[in-house]
């Protein structure tokens, strides 16, 4: 048996699926209904939208499958994943990748396999739609285009929910979005005793920019200002604009001593888009950080409210000059 290897993007991906808040959700409509077509429209016994998490792969649509996951070391759809297009296994029994596969050994006693890789906005493929004969069969070209557009809606339907926890103007979490993936890695933080940092970043003068430049140049400074914290943080850090002109990020397995460091050469950079850009104003901002600690920050808006507080202390302080 061959595990399915790791996608490149993995950690982003793996970012990308929590934040949809879909796992271990209970079943819907708007997915069941495109797996049930799947089935009909294929003669197949099943057919699953399969997202695909660290370990596992969950299935947020099934049918004619009893079981809700199973480990991702012996999914299909991790092997799915990897490619760009749809993965067929015409008959598992003479494929060496998957001949002493349990899941074709015994229940669900898979021969034929072909699944569709399902892409979010950002390019990540967070699982499959997929269907499974337990009869090893070929697929038509006609096949292989109804798959495809069944995994097309069934992307636009993931589309729809990723707009909920998504910053439709910046293209990084929206306050949904990060209480999602920032609670999920505290509790890592908590379990293995990791330290995290939490950094409240609010853009000051914005309310002038937007006076005096328009709204379109405000928008511009609100692009410009979380494009630089993506860049300069890193890519294990939870980032999201809360609202209006208000950023945040998680820094985990950071303790606080380190994260002026940080900041530092987040300072520098931009300084450093100032200069170049000579947009008629300069983008500066308020800080405040926290330091989790899970005696005192039982869940994340815990942490989000003392940094806020320490923000605006700052924001006091030094009447916005940062």
């Amino acid at each position: 048996m061959q595990p399915p290897a790791t996608p490149r993007d993995e950690h982003t991906r793996l970012e990308t699926l929590r934040s949809l808040k879909l796992l271990d959700t209970s079943p819907s409509e708007r997915f069941d209904r495109l797996t049930r077509i799947a089935r009909r429209m294929f003669g197949v016994p099943v057919s699953l939208v399969s997202l695909v998490d660290d370990n596992r792969q969950w299935f947020k649509s099934r049918q004619g499958l009893d079981a809700t996951e199973t480990p991702r070391d012996i999914s299909f759809c991790g092997h799915a994943i990897l490619g760009d297009d749809i993965f067929i296994v015409p008959d598992a029994t003479k494929d060496n990748r998957f001949v002493d596969n349990p899941l074709v050994t015994d229940d669900p006693n898979i021969r034929f396999y072909a699944g569709v890789p399902l892409r979010v906005s950002n390019g990540s493929k967070i699982g499959t739609l997929c269907i499974i004969d337990e009869q090893p069969r070929e697929f038509s070209e006609e096949d292989l285009e109804l798959l495809r557009d069944l995994a097309e809606m069934a992307q636009q339907e993931i589309a729809a929910v990723q707009l909920s926890s998504m910053d439709e103007l910046t293209l990084i979490s929206n306050r949904r979005g990060f209480i999602a993936l920032a609670q999920h890695a505290l509790k890592v933080s908590k379990r293995k005793k990791y330290p995290a940092s939490l950094v409240y970043l609010d853009l000051n003068k914005f309310k002038p920019i937007n006076d005096n430049f328009g709204h379109a140049e405000g928008d511009k400074a609100l692009v410009a200002f979380a494009e630089l914290i993506r860049s300069n943080f890193r890519d294990s850090d939870v980032l999201a604009r809360l609202g209006g002109d208000e950023f945040v990020v998680l820094l985990t397995d950071t303790p606080v001593e380190n994260v002026e460091d940080v900041l530092s050469r987040f300072d520098s950079a931009v300084n450093h888009y100032n200069q170049q850009a000579q947009r008629g104003y300069d983008v500066c901002y308020s800080i405040g950080i926290a330091a989790f600690d899970p005696e005192r920050h039982s869940s994340v808006e815990d942490l989000l409210a003392e940094a806020d507080t320490l923000m605006y202390q700052h924001k006091k302080q030094t009447a916005g000059s940062r």
